[in-house]
């Protein structure tokens, strides 16, 4: 695995605050996705967290992105922090023009804290995934209860991939080092501030990531090199255009810019 294995993105991509920090001064939001994607290979899809997006929306997003650019798309809450499967064929269907344009790098299914590992959340957690099909799956929990052998052990019988949160050291919250459970290696890079974990989503990804913090995260992803085919780098601070500036960081540390 080399620098080019790693692709680096954001979650989400609109957002004011990155108006001359991540953007050129003047950017309006209807510009905002194609600077993205003049700037990274990859990114979170976010939006579609909060409502299912249309294949219209899908298909604009395919056609304002070059030939080598990828979509991560997050679940809806409907399925992973309410329990309803019933919508998981329609956000499918919505799909369709990544699918078809091979741009889809696969679902994001971020679980809340609240989703232990038990009995009941381990059936809920099969049958959800099987409801995908094909599609390339990344599961992210948040209960430290899913630190167990058998939940990294399941993830790759199924083909799933982890993705490793890189977050504060607090108990219960879910933590691991690099860690692969297929060929896809994942890491969302939230925050390290414990203090401001519980105190609001706007000040939870509050944080700025140091050259010496990304550089540590390389070097422990690169002891994968033999097994990862790629590694995505998805930072979630996106409080005040960090996750922008933070990814870019990365690529330089990477060498790609």
């Amino acid at each position: 695995m080399t620098a080019d294995n790693f692709i680096v993105g954001t979650s989400g991509y609109s957002f004011a605050d990155w108006v001359g920090s991540v953007y050129p001064a003047g950017t309006k939001s209807s510009q905002m996705f194609g600077c993205y994607s003049r700037l990274f290979q990859a990114v979170e899809l976010n939006f579609t967290f909060y409502a299912t997006p249309t294949q219209a929306t899908m298909q604009r997003m395919v056609e304002g992105s070059g030939a080598d650019f990828g979509f991560w798309v997050k679940a809806n809450q409907q399925l992973t922090h309410a329990g309803d499967r019933s919508g998981t064929g329609a956000f499918l269907d919505a799909l369709a023009p990544m699918r078809q344009s091979n741009k889809l790098l696969g679902v994001l299914l971020q679980f809340p804290q609240s989703f232990h590992r038990t009995v009941e959340s381990r059936k809920f957690l099969s049958e959800a995934t099987e409801d995908f099909g094909d599609v390339p799956l990344a599961i992210e929990f948040r209960h430290r209860s899913w630190l167990h052998p058998s939940t990294a052990q399941g993830l790759r019988e199924r083909h799933l991939t982890l993705v490793v949160p890189d977050v504060p050291d607090i108990p219960d919250l879910y933590a691991t080092p690099a860690l692969l459970t297929s060929r896809t290696g994942y890491l969302r890079l939230h925050s390290r501030d414990a203090q401001k974990w519980y105190t609001g989503k706007a000040q939870r990804y509050d944080y700025s990531y140091s050259e010496e913090e990304l550089r540590e995260l390389v070097t422990h992803w690169t002891t994968l090199q033999d097994q990862a085919e790629r590694v995505y780098a998805m930072f979630n601070n996106c409080h005040r255009g960090q996750a922008g500036q933070n990814a870019q960081t990365l690529r330089r540390i990477l060498g790609q810019i």
